[in-house]
């Protein structure tokens, strides 16, 4: 088995630096975050809670997961992602999504919904320029850019990796066109693997050589009482999503006791998955005990398995 790359979400919005160096101690490779204008219940910035991460650790990679590209004016987030990049040394990578669950959010940042594809999509190949070029002239559809340069530009070359997420087949097309991974959420591991297969295919029909690296975002519950984390998954999912998630636990989250975790979860890596960014869905007093079990318990059978560097 090659190595897989393992990452933690963020639990507290409040204490972002302790919450980082303990992730960091527990030798998760990434630290991530989402991020939500307004959503069904308290939700960072992930910019900025990803910046303090930086600045309390040393080597564990950032991650946003995701950042809702078109509520951003394109310069301003590639000027953003740049400064991101600069202060933690080349660590940060960056999440893509289009998000659209909560269109409140949009109509109070001025973006209509149903422009949300093609905003990030020119976004992309705006920021893509902005990283790499001087003097950049750009006269598109949402942004017009007149012989400006980006001054920092990013530590790493060309730039931050980026990843995309989502579940539809726009996702995987915008992946095969301008992403490094593919992040997509609520997958059964066959669903990854079909999608990692239609990207390789839209890759070729762009006549682009995909390298794009094979990616998961997953909630989890992880208990010894394996009907006490399969309860847990439910509540705290059904809570955050505004739906019933009785019956989408066992097909899209990671939740059990600790061999049902890594029975499971060896199913995703079987179907591609090297990078797995793990968020919890529990109540906030056992986040910490369930990162700690899952980093303990599950990752280290995949960590012992994998062959030496």
């Amino acid at each position: 088995m090659s190595e897989v790359q393992f990452g933690i979400g963020l639990r507290r919005l409040d204490d972002v630096a302790a919450n980082a160096r303990q992730a960091e101690a527990l030798g998760y490779d990434f630290l991530s975050t989402g991020e939500h204008v307004f959503f069904y219940g308290p939700t960072g910035n992930g910019l900025i809670s990803l910046a303090a991460a930086a600045g309390a650790t040393s080597h564990i990679k950032l991650m946003s997961t995701i950042t809702l590209v078109p509520l951003y004016p394109a310069a301003l987030l590639a000027k953003q992602v740049a400064g991101l990049d600069v202060v933690s040394r080349g660590r940060f990578n960056l999440g893509v999504g289009v998000g659209g669950e909560f269109a409140q959010e949009f109509e109070a940042c001025g973006v209509p919904v149903a422009e949300r594809g093609a905003r990030t999509n020119e976004a992309l190949q705006i920021m893509k320029r902005l990283w790499t070029e001087d003097d950049v002239s750009f006269d598109g559809r949402f942004t017009k850019l007149t012989g400006v340069t980006l001054n920092p530009k990013p530590v790493q070359k060309p730039h931050p990796p980026i990843w995309i997420s989502g579940r539809s087949e726009a996702a995987m097309r915008r992946c095969a066109r301008y992403g490094n991974g593919w992040l997509p959420y609520m997958y059964t591991p066959e669903k990854l693997g079909q999608s990692l297969e239609s990207i390789a295919r839209f890759a070729n029909d762009l006549e682009r050589e995909s390298h794009v690296q094979p990616g998961l975002f997953i909630f989890f519950a992880v208990h010894e009482d394996r009907e006490q984390a399969i309860k847990m998954a439910t509540d705290r999912l059904s809570l955050q999503y505004n739906q019933d998630f009785s019956k989408l636990v066992g097909r899209y989250a990671l939740a059990g006791n600790p061999d049902d975790c890594i029975a499971r979860l060896r199913e995703y890596v079987d179907s591609g998955a090297s990078t797995i960014i793990f968020n919890s869905a529990c109540p906030n007093r056992y986040m910490a005990e369930n990162e700690e079990l899952l980093a303990k318990e599950v990752l280290t059978r995949f960590r012992d398995s994998a062959p030496p560097k």
